[in-house]
């Protein structure tokens, strides 16, 4: 880490990122996601929600850069937005799993 403080900017993205993943609902949704790209009525299925509460969820996830998705036809397909995401919730699901 630097010897600069982070600004305000910065510190308040770093806690939208946690209080992102601090939902029970979401951290079922990437988990699900960590598997690869899934469209939205197999994710409405995988975790037992209605459609309206997991495109809720998602919608919460994507405005703060979690996930991404695409359209195919009537089809929405999401995916964990990038690397980091997935490096991130790994490290909090060992450090959950350890000891």
């Amino acid at each position: 880490m630097t010897d600069n403080p982070l600004d305000d900017k910065t510190i308040t993205q770093v806690a939208s990122l946690f209080e992102a993943l601090s939902d029970p609902t979401r951290v079922r949704i990437i988990a699900a996601l960590m598997d690869g790209e899934t469209n939205v009525g197999d994710l409405v299925q995988r975790i037992g929600l209605t459609k309206s509460a997991i495109s809720h969820q998602l919608r919460g996830l994507k405005d703060k850069r979690l996930i991404r998705s695409r359209k195919e036809g009537r089809n929405v397909y999401v995916t964990i937005d990038d690397d980091h995401v997935a490096e991130l919730f790994q490290r909090g699901l060992d450090h959950a799993l350890h000891g």
